[in-house]
């Protein structure tokens, strides 16, 4: 009797398990072809160097684990920090392909750019 408990209850979670994984198969799938364009952050920082890793690193693990929006790029424009962010900032954009480190001139560059163009 013992053993048909505990046979059931393992089935049982192994069931679950298929089902979850499932869904997450479908969810993703179809998240992926109704947003094909993406999102795009800006983050200013400016002598930030204790809270910027943390925040960024909080900011991917949200996007990449979480059920967040597809994001095509974290933009990062350090307004002349004196201490060490811009460094911090650059180990960051060598770990991850969608983080890009920008001087704030050149981001105003960007953006002025962007409205030129115009969003498609």
């Amino acid at each position: 009797m013992l053993e048909f408990i505990i046979n059931s209850f393992l089935w049982i979670f192994a069931l679950y398990g298929v089902y979850e994984i499932i869904k997450n198969i479908l969810y993703i799938k179809a998240f992926t072809e109704c947003k094909p364009n993406g999102t795009y952050f800006i983050v200013a920082t400016k002598n930030q160097e204790e809270q910027i890793e943390g925040f960024i690193r909080t900011l991917v693990f949200r996007i990449l684990y979480g059920k967040e929006d597809i994001v095509k790029s974290i933009i990062i424009a350090d307004l002349d920090s004196t201490d060490n962010t811009k460094a911090i900032l650059k180990n960051l954009e060598k770990d991850y392909d969608f983080i890009k480190v920008f001087d704030w001139k050149d981001c105003k560059e960007l953006l002025t750019n962007i409205q030129e163009i115009g969003v498609k």
